[in-house]
């Protein structure tokens, strides 16, 4: 008698914090067309204090058909939920979709079939920013808040959480977690990925494998880009600060430095076309973030802020 083989598992982490649009992602994965031969489950990784979206997700699991698992992850350090969904999976694969964001119904499938075609360890899907009709013309134009990898010299180094999946059987990624230094931060994601790809640990592209992510007031203004950016270079600056010492270091500076001059002095041509002058701009910003995290400076804090029932912001 012929004994046929199991499904492999996927397990889809979605770490959230307060965000009632947890729903619609929820609903999305529901919606899904599911990969054949796979059994999917989603892990909800609570980052509040206390367990406030539990209400939420259990009423959702009476009306969804896609198991769901409920972790209260605390508190505020977006490194706890990302690792809580790794820690309570026992998947042969791990996706990531970020709590404000609706999977395109191929989403999965499409994902699934990269990671069959090229083995590698991760597999990045885009993200696709839909704005709100009051977001700035020129950031509606220049598209500021889509995500896709960065490709450098053919390949790509590093990754985002935001549209991912994981394989979690590869060597590269066995006992990974995310840095609880960088929770509050930003960058524990770039610094994961970074790691992973050292370890050799393959990144790969689904450029179908879209997510939608809509675009809130408060992120639809040039000086949130701009601080999103110098983090980005901070990230970027510790990561090569931590691989450089004397001249090497004082050679990444002078780099980075010129860099931003360039990116500064580039705007002023263009000065009266809002796109290219803004993302001239953002781009030198990013290059003194670099310099910033080359020479040890802290980076800023994005996540964990107090809310603003508490008397401050939470700014990402």
């Amino acid at each position: 008698m012929a004994v046929s083989a199991r499904n492999l598992s996927i397990d889809i982490g979605v770490c959230t914090f307060r965000r009632p649009e947890l729903a619609d992602t929820l609903r999305s994965l529901d919606a899904m067309e599911m990969p054949a031969g796979f059994d999917i489950r989603i892990i909800v990784a609570d980052n509040d204090d206390t367990p406030t979206a539990s209400d939420l997700v259990t009423a959702l699991s009476q009306e969804l058909t896609v198991p769901i698992h409920y972790q209260h992850a605390p508190a505020r350090n977006i490194s706890i939920a990302r690792n809580a969904c790794l820690d309570a999976s026992t998947a042969d694969f791990v996706a990531f979709i970020d709590d404000d964001e609706t999977a395109r119904p191929s989403w999965l499938a499409e994902l699934v079939a990269m990671a069959g075609a090229s083995g590698a360890a991760a597999v990045l899907g885009p993200v696709r920013a839909r704005y709100r009709p009051d977001a700035p013309d020129w950031m509606r134009r220049g598209d500021f808040h889509s995500t896709l990898p960065v490709w450098v010299r053919g390949e790509i180094q590093t990754g985002y959480t935001c549209n991912v999946l994981l394989r979690m059987g590869s060597d590269s990624l066995r006992g990974r977690r995310f840095s609880l230094a960088r929770g509050q931060t930003g960058g524990e994601d770039t610094e994961f990925f970074d790691q992973m790809h050292k370890a050799g640990g393959r990144i790969a592209f689904s450029p179908e494998a879209w997510v939608d992510e809509v675009v809130p007031r408060s992120r639809a203004a040039f000086d949130w880009l701009g601080r999103r950016r110098f983090r980005v270079g901070q990230t970027h600056g510790h990561l090569l600060g931590s691989r450089a010492r004397g001249i090497g270091l004082v050679k990444q500076v002078g780099l980075a430095s010129a860099k931003a001059l360039y990116c500064f002095a580039s705007a002023l041509p263009v000065v009266v076309s809002p796109v290219r002058r803004n993302r001239s701009v953002l781009r030198g910003i990013m290059h003194v973030g670099v310099v910033s995290g080359l020479v040890g400076i802290r980076e800023i804090r994005l996540y964990g802020q107090p809310s603003p029932q508490e008397g401050g912001k939470r700014a990402a």
